[in-house]
């Protein structure tokens, strides 16, 4: 039951962090001038620690399960924007003017050159900020949690029960391994032409 909802929170919160930042990723790398503007502000706030606005958020969305997936969504919102942006700007510009010399509207540019273009970068900020969402996840259930694997981790350390102690972190690790396996396999999957480089 404690890895089911643990599993639940992350899931919900990385589709919701992550698909606003994918979302905004693509506009920012796509405009230049919106990424002006809004760039100052994502420096400003990804470096603060996102279990640190636990409080504020509590105080915004309740003490329920919204608190704690809008926290798990904010860390996960940051590596899946800042890679996407990367992805897009990295696009080399050649193939916009192409497809804009073939008459290419602005929906075929979207997806035929921005989408595919990007999506190597955008599979490696989803493996980051499922990573992220995972970490949040536990650090959320330690502080204010009564279920979940970091409410059990915080239960067995009150107690004393050891036993219970390393088999929480040992589900927690093979979870995240589990999960960054499945997303190596889905990168490989829809980013066939990318093969990694033999040293």
């Amino acid at each position: 039951i404690h890895l089911g909802i643990t599993l639940w929170r992350v899931f919900i919160g990385f589709f919701l962090g992550g698909i606003s930042g994918l979302m905004l990723g693509l506009a920012m790398g796509w405009s230049r001038s919106l990424r002006m503007v809004i760039d100052p502000l994502i420096a400003a706030a990804h470096p603060v620690p996102k279990i640190a606005i636990l409080p504020l958020i509590m105080i915004l969305f309740g003490i329920g399960e919204s608190s704690k997936i809008v926290v798990i969504a904010v860390a996960t919102f940051f590596p899946m924007l800042i890679n996407t942006v990367a992805g897009v700007r990295q696009i080399n510009p050649i193939h916009f003017e192409v497809a804009e010399n073939y008459g290419a509207s602005l929906n075929k540019i979207f997806t035929r050159v921005i989408m595919p273009g990007s999506l190597p970068l955008v599979l490696t900020g989803a493996r980051l900020a499922l990573n992220m969402a995972l970490l949040v996840a536990i650090a959320v259930e330690l502080v204010s949690a009564q279920e979940g694997l970091g409410a059990m981790i915080w239960l067995a350390w009150q107690t004393f029960r050891t036993e219970e102690l390393y088999v929480s972190l040992f589900v927690t690790a093979a979870l995240g391994m589990i999960l960054n396996f499945l997303l190596q396999r889905m990168t490989l999957y829809l980013v066939p032409w990318q093969t990694e480089q033999k040293i």
